[in-house]
């Protein structure tokens, strides 16, 4: 992420985003000679109802304190759901914001215990989807889920981890939309950063998916995974906030097929070291 790009939040957002509107979805003729994937900024001026001139400087940075009212203008031209209109919402702010000075993710004594007991694969990650704890049967399920790894990272960069998601680009789009969120407007933060940089320079996956601009919420829900020795695996995924983490928990249908294997994997872990994370 670049120092501009880091000053004008507002403005990456509304290029990126009106440049996944179609004129169709916006109810205008397409014509023959745009030179534009999406809007134009004067057609996103005009049907949100402002001047050519003033969205230009929102656009550039010169305006960082547009009204509610505008904001959510845009968001309905740009076809903003209300995750990604609160997220607009929060790029702006009407007075300086002081640095934040955030402290060093630890996991509490009381984690690593819970970690120890539940009989599901189970794992702490922070702010930047390190893995920052967890049990025996997590590192059972894949090895990128033991303290060290970085669950962006290894989908990313890792072939192991590549095959092991049945549907990789899905999870690539979610992933990433999901660290976007996260980051919010927190774009000094040195592990942002450095996660980002890193990123940047070695997957062109997420270039263009970084540069969408998309965010979404990584909650719970249902996947499916491919472990190189049980097989196919469909798992429900539920994430629980404890003191600025996220315990994960996977889980499976009581009874079910994978539910079997999650058990053989439980038995195998009793007797499997596990390996050093890089």
């Amino acid at each position: 992420m670049s120092d501009g790009d880091r000053a004008n939040l507002l403005g990456g957002y509304l290029r990126a985003r009106r440049a996944l509107v179609t004129p169709e979805q916006a109810g205008l003729p397409a014509g023959a000679n745009r030179r534009v994937p999406g809007l134009r900024r004067e057609e996103v001026a005009l049907l949100a109802g402002i001047s050519a001139d003033y969205y230009l400087r929102l656009e550039r940075g010169r305006d960082k304190n547009p009204s509610p009212q505008v904001l959510e203008s845009l968001a309905r031209v740009l076809r903003l759901d209300e995750l990604e209109q609160e997220y607009l919402l929060g790029l702006v702010s009407s007075r300086p914001r002081p640095r934040r000075r955030r402290k060093p993710e630890r996991v509490p004594a009381r984690l690593h215990q819970l970690l120890a007991s539940v009989q599901v694969p189970a794992f702490v990650e922070g702010r930047a989807f390190d893995v920052l704890a967890s049990n025996r049967l997590a590192v059972a399920l894949s090895p990128r889920l033991q303290p060290g790894y970085n669950r962006l990272r290894s989908l990313l960069l890792d072939p192991e981890e590549q095959a092991f998601q049945q549907d990789w680009t899905r999870s690539a789009e979610g992933f990433i939309a999901a660290f976007r969120k996260s980051i919010g407007d927190d774009t000094d933060d040195p592990r942002f950063v450095e996660l980002v940089g890193e990123l940047a320079l070695s997957s062109e996956r997420f270039r263009a998916l970084w540069a969408r601009h998309d965010v979404r919420g990584l909650d719970g829900g249902t996947t499916t995974v491919n472990h190189p020795v049980v097989g196919e695996l469909r798992l429900h995924r539920d994430k629980l906030p404890v003191d600025g983490l996220l315990l994960v928990l996977y889980y499976a249908d009581q009874g079910g097929e994978s539910d079997e294997k999650l058990r053989l994997l439980a038995s195998m872990a009793r007797t499997t070291p596990t390996r050093a994370a890089r």
